[in-house]
C-alpha cells in the first residue's frame, strides 16, 4: 500500500485545460452582445402548455404551420416546448411594456438529419414600447449591427417572409462566409446564408396576453447554426456526439 500511495503534494505538469462546447461558447457570444444592448435574459420551463407554446402566438389548432414544428405531445396538451417564443408570452403577461428581453434555451422538434438535431437551442428576442416608438427599421440596424459582431464584414439582407407571430416578417441572410459571396456548395450557389428570422409582433399576440396602445418587434436564432458558421462544422450531429478528436479542437 505504501508503494501505491499518491503524494498528493507532488506536481505535475500533465494536468490538460478544458473548455467551453462551441454551442455553448456560441451562446454566451449572442447573450454577452444583447446584454450589452441592454436585454434581459429570461428563462421558461422546457415542458409547456397549448396555450404559451402556440395559442397565445397566433398559432390556433386549426393553423398549418404546427405541422412544420413537429412537436413532442404528452397529455393534457402539455408538450415539449418548440422554440423558446413562450417565455415571451410568460414575461409580458407577468409584467407591463417597455420590454427589451431575449430567452436563449433548448427547445425540441422531431427531426434529425445533417441539419436538424430532435433537440436544440435558439435564443428569441423582443422588444415592446408604446405605439410610435418601435419600427421596422430600429429592428433592421440591431440585427445588421449583431451579424457583423457575430461573422465580422459580411453583407447582410431582409427577405419577405411569413410567421405566425409577426407581420410583416423576414428572414434574415448573410454573404456566405465560405465564398465571400461568389457561390459554392454550402450556399447552393446563391451567395447567401439565412441565419434568422425576425419582424413586427403581430396585433394577435398583443390581445392574447392583454396588451392595448403598444407595438414591438421579436426575432429567433438556431445557436447550433450560428456555431456550425463560425467552427466551419458540417454536420450538425457532430456537435452531439462527444467525439473527442473534434471538442479537443475548441480547447
Amino acid at each position: 500500500m505504501k508503494a501505491e500511495a499518491i503524494d498528493v503534494t507532488l506536481y505535475s505538469t500533465a494536468s490538460q485545460s478544458g473548455s467551453l462546447h462551441p454551442v455553448m461558447e456560441t451562446m454566451d457570444r449572442i447573450v454577452e452582445y444583447f446584454s450589452a444592448m441592454n436585454f434581459a435574459v429570461h428563462t421558461g420551463p422546457m415542458i409547456e402548455d397549448d396555450f404559451h407554446n402556440f395559442e397565445a402566438l397566433n398559432l390556433p389548432r386549426y393553423h398549418p404551420a404546427r405541422d412544420m414544428q413537429d412537436t413532442f405531445y404528452f397529455q393534457d396538451d402539455m408538450l415539449l416546448r418548440t422554440h423558446t417564443s413562450p417565455v415571451q408570452i410568460r414575461t409580458m403577461l407577468q409584467s407591463q411594456p417597455p420590454i427589451r428581453m431575449i430567452a436563449p434555451g433548448a427547445v425540441f422538434r422531431r427531426d434529425y438529419d445533417l441539419t436538424h438535431t430532435p433537440m436544440f437551442h435558439q435564443v428569441e428576442g423582443l422588444l415592446v414600447d408604446a405605439v410610435g416608438r418601435v419600427s421596422f427599421a430600429n429592428l433592421k440596424f440591431i440585427l445588421e449591427d449583431f451579424l457583423h459582431y457575430m461573422f465580422g464584414d459580411v453583407a447582410v439582407r431582409f427577405r419577405p417572409s411569413f410567421f405566425p407571430f409577426t407581420e410583416p416578417s423576414a428572414e434574415v441572410d448573410i454573404s456566405c462566409i465560405f465564398c465571400e459571396g461568389k457561390g459554392c456548395r454550402v450556399c447552393s450557389k446563391t451567395g447567401w446564408l439565412e441565419v434568422l428570422g425576425c419582424g413586427i409582433v403581430d396585433s394577435n399576440v398583443f390581445h392574447a396576453v392583454g396588451y392595448n396602445e403598444v407595438s414591438g418587434y421579436a426575432f429567433g436564432l438556431g445557436v447550433e447554426r450560428f456555431a456550425m458558421l463560425i467552427h466551419r462544422i458540417g454536420d450538425l450531429r457532430a456537435l452531439f456526439e462527444g467525439d473527442v478528436r473534434l471538442l479537443e479542437q475548441f480547447r
